[in-house]
């Protein structure tokens, strides 16, 4: 597949989507936003990825909407917006959340607007030291999309994810550590050899059980107590006739590292 404003590295086991649009900062257009549906995609048809990466170029990460995209004259009738989401965030951002297999979001730069919250609807969330975070859509009078309202409320908390959404303001990776948003910050000049790192120890991991932890511990927002342990009673019983279980436990009396295949 050829793309025009992202890269798509494919290579069992590991994925790698590289947003490419340096010279604006990777900001969103109706381009990208396909073409990154298009490989989220081929990613979930592909049995032999077990991860993925998704990154930017150049400076930053995600610089969110486009703007340009939507430039018109003063005059001119107001978009709707809506459309926009309908037709392609909100597909995209669910595509994410529903594969099979970890998403990696590697924060190298600012991310923005629609950038952050692409980011926090991936799996785990790393980030260089020196980007930035920042819910900028009150500061143009909109408000979070791509799922952000969702995932901030339960990242961070509702006093927090109210105040920053209303304020615009930009926060430090290591900040957003501290408040869940980050799993981990890493120095700028061991960031790509880190996060790449990271993604391919996830891509080795029993592929059957991490869908399964995702899907567990996102039905625990509804779910109540009993039907929490029901489904995870249901999870660990197909957990437990994969192949990938019958290895770890083989390895474990055999004092070696598992080679787990994701069956």
């Amino acid at each position: 597949m050829t793309f025009e404003t992202i890269k798509l590295e494919t290579g069992q086991p590991l994925a790698i989507i590289t947003l490419n649009r340096p010279d604006r900062l990777n900001s969103v257009n109706a381009i990208m936003r396909k073409e990154l549906m298009d490989a989220v995609d081929a990613i979930g048809c592909d049995s032999t990825t077990r991860a993925l990466l998704i990154t930017g170029a150049g400076k930053a990460f995600c610089a969110g909407q486009d703007l340009n995209e939507r430039r018109r004259s003063p005059e001119a009738r107001p978009p709707d917006l809506s459309r926009s989401l309908m037709d392609g965030y909100n597909p995209l951002v669910s595509r994410i959340k529903s594969l099979k297999i970890p998403v990696i979001c590697a924060v190298n730069g600012v991310a923005a607007g629609a950038g952050a919250n692409l980011a926090f609807a991936c799996d785990i969330v790393i980030a260089k030291s020196s980007a930035r975070f920042i819910q900028s859509f009150a500061n143009i009078g909109l408000i979070p999309d791509c799922g952000g309202t969702w995932s901030l409320a339960r990242k961070i908390g509702q006093a927090r994810a109210i105040a920053w959404a209303m304020t615009g303001e930009a926060i430090s990776a290591p900040k957003a550590e501290t408040w869940g948003l980050v799993w981990h910050c890493y120095n700028d000049d061991e960031f790509a050899r880190e996060s790449l790192g990271f993604a391919h120890l996830l891509a080795q991991k029993p592929t059957r059980a991490l869908a399964a932890i995702k899907h567990a511990v996102e039905s625990a927002y509804q779910n109540t107590f009993i039907e929490q342990l029901e489904l995870e009673a249901e999870l660990q019983k197909s957990c437990g006739l994969s192949d990938d279980y019958k290895e770890g436990v083989q390895a474990f009396f055999e004092k070696r590292q598992p080679a787990f295949t994701g069956n």
